[in-house]
């Protein structure tokens, strides 16, 4: 500013002030309006969901809920919402998490459709997991993966929620806590 009077400085000064007004003004507004737009958007619409994979499979067995020989399958539930969780023996958070869906579930008294899809797995090891966590749910037995590719599962242990029409409205990856239950149960619930 050399050469520039002070009163020539103060000027100018001011002038880049109200300059910086009028920009830093619009991007706000404009940063606004955007976040007027997305709340309008996202609180109106709806969940997405979609439709949940049909599958029919062997049931392991009587600590997992059925008769051997017997099929667990989707449609055996028409109507109903339906929780979906896929696991293995062999899978480390599974070891965590299947003690917590089988008392959870325990606690239910039937109130909630819970069914178990062992993946990737031999039977004699999804049979002895079961019984040792206490799985009295429904089990699949899916040894080649057919449901857990049906559903895009490609990691252990996964948790899908279905409304009654059998469209999923919470997908849970990893460890599902109580928490998560909760919160996926009552969206099944609000969106039959």
């Amino acid at each position: 500013m050399r050469g520039m009077s002070l009163k020539g400085a103060a000027r100018r000064t001011a002038a880049l002030a109200r300059a910086h007004k009028v920009v830093t003004g619009s991007i706000v507004v404009f940063a606004a309006a955007l976040i007027a737009v997305s709340l309008a958007t996202g609180s109106a619409a709806a969940p997405q969901t979609y439709p949940a994979a049909a599958f029919s499979l062997t049931a392991l067995g009587q600590s997992g809920g059925g008769e051997p020989g017997t099929k667990v399958s989707l449609s055996q539930y028409q109507g109903k919402p339906v929780i979906i969780n896929f696991w293995a023996s062999w899978c480390s958070p599974c070891q965590q998490e299947t003690p917590l869906l089988a008392s959870w579930y325990k606690q239910q008294h039937g109130k909630v459709v819970l069914l178990g899809l062992d993946e990737n797995d031999s039977a004699t090891s999804a049979l002895a997991f079961a019984k040792a966590k206490g799985i009295s749910y429904p089990i699949g037995f899916d040894p080649t993966t057919i449901a857990a590719s049906a559903y895009g599962v490609n990691a252990l242990p996964q948790t899908f929620f279905l409304n009654a029409q059998h469209r999923v409205v919470d997908h849970i990856a990893g460890a599902v806590t109580t928490a998560e239950l909760a919160a996926g149960v009552a969206m099944m619930d609000s969106a039959s």
